[in-house]
């Protein structure tokens, strides 16, 4: 069987149209007696499985058509239909003919038509495309999970890497949990990041060491002999100045403290022995009480005992009558000569601290057992050598005294809180009472 030539397709068409079916209506009969109207073939057409009714040009059925502008007529194919072959073998899809205008022949007299066989052409199934979508999502690493087996195997660097890969879990509020929920996740903290060097230092150090890098950086942490010195004295320094604030303190309030204390009991011991009448007046042992001094103005009642031993007398807060050798000094109850004390004007009581604010006339008044003895302050040397002991002589040089006379002579330590000089002041007697005729004015002021 061969194809159709292009050539004998226009006298085909014709001879339909003056075939046998030349009665009205009898190409219409013909296709109801078919058992299968789209399937069978009608009559005048091939019914071989190779024939593409693609390749047929289709043609208008109406009786009398106008004649219209012809179309070129396409090729049809070889009898095998290699496009066919090719679609059934090799699943390729067949193009499809768009139904072309039908050849109407332009004739004298009116004829009948002869209805034309077509073939049934199936339907083509084309395989719906396969949606590709624009992107393709990543799908996002999951957090390891380990268990109790594996925790021998796991070193600190994968337990970071672990922690920094999971996400932190969302803790703020709904509208950072609905962002983590959408995979946003939540808010990064404000702040400085951690720098490279900073985190490669991190990492470094969180790194196990080895046994020879373990001893390396034990020797390396140890203190060289420079810094043990260093250290050593710099606890020296400050061990001493401990020691040295103690002692300031020492001086400075716990003398005092003391030397009060001792100097009351002793004072209360003297004003004791008198009132049961077992002190005698006339010679004295070295550190013994015997009179009470008096000074008004300054508020002072401190003991009087022998002698000016430092330990003993001046440093218990008392005051120390000169009366061993060359610096023995009259005694009050002497009709004549110059009664001389000393005392700490700082620590230890400090009983002459003030006497530079002393005037001419000032009351300095000596209590002893039977009498009270009065002095008016006359003079004061404000600063002389240690070695100047005409101070405290009969007629003390500088006094302002020309003869002899009942004088008392109060002597100290100046600058404050140093013993570089002394300081003089200097009273003349103006009255003696009796202990039975009461206190002295000054006193009873």
């Amino acid at each position: 069987m061969t194809a159709l030539r292009p050539e004998h397709d226009a006298d085909r068409v014709a001879s339909y149209e003056q075939g046998a079916y030349e009665a009205a209506g009898a190409f219409e009969a013909a296709v109801d007696q078919l058992a299968d109207p789209l399937n069978d073939p009608l009559p005048g057409q091939e019914g071989s499985p190779w024939f593409r009714s693609a390749t047929v040009r289709a043609q208008s059925e109406a009786p009398q058509a106008q004649p219209q502008p012809q179309e070129p007529v396409q090729q049809p194919q070889e009898w095998y239909d290699p496009e066919g072959y090719q679609q059934e073998w090799y699943g390729r899809q067949a193009p499809v003919q768009e139904p072309q205008t039908p050849v109407q022949q332009q004739v004298q007299r009116p004829v009948q038509q002869r209805p034309v066989q077509r073939p049934v052409q199936q339907p083509v199934e084309t395989p719906e495309p396969t949606p590709v979508p624009a992107y393709e999502p990543v799908p996002e690493p999951a957090a390891p999970v380990y268990d109790d087996e594996t925790v021998g195997l796991r070193t600190a660097d994968t337990r970071r890497i672990a922690e920094q890969k999971a996400p932190p879990p969302p803790t703020g509020g709904r509208a950072e949990r609905r962002r983590a929920a959408k995979g946003r996740g939540p808010k990064e903290p404000k702040g400085k990041p951690d720098r490279p060097d900073t985190q490669a230092k991190a990492d470094e150090a969180a790194a196990p060491l080895s046994r020879m890098e373990a001893r390396r950086a034990a020797r390396a942490a140890k203190d060289s002999p420079a810094v043990i010195a260093s250290r050593v004295v710099g606890e020296l320094f400050i061990s001493l100045g401990v020691l040295m604030l103690l002692f300031v303190t020492y001086q400075l309030w716990w003398t005092n403290v003391r030397a009060d204390l001792f100097a009351g009991k002793e004072t209360d011991k003297i004003q004791d022995g008198w009132a049961k009448g077992e002190r005698k007046p006339g010679a004295f042992e070295p550190g013994q009480g015997f009179a009470i001094l008096h000074i008004p103005k300054l508020d002072v009642v401190v003991p009087i005992a022998e002698g000016i031993d430092k330990p003993k007398v001046l440093d218990n807060g008392m005051v120390g009558h000169y009366a061993e050798g060359k610096l023995k000094t009259a005694m009050p109850s002497d009709k004549q000569g110059n009664f001389a004390v000393a005392g700490h004007r700082n620590t230890h009581g400090e009983p002459f601290r003030y006497i530079n604010r002393l005037e001419p006339g000032d009351a300095i008044i000596v209590e002893t057992q039977d009498r009270y003895y009065t002095y008016e302050m006359a003079s004061i040397l404000p600063q002389t050598s240690p070695s100047n002991v005409g101070v405290i002589g009969p007629v003390p040089p500088g006094s302002g005294f020309t003869k002899p006379g009942r004088y008392i002579t109060l002597t100290t330590c100046t600058p404050e809180f140093t013993s570089t000089y002394r300081m003089i002041v200097w009273g003349k007697m103006v009255d003696e009472r009796p202990r039975s005729k009461g206190l002295p004015d000054a006193l009873v002021g």
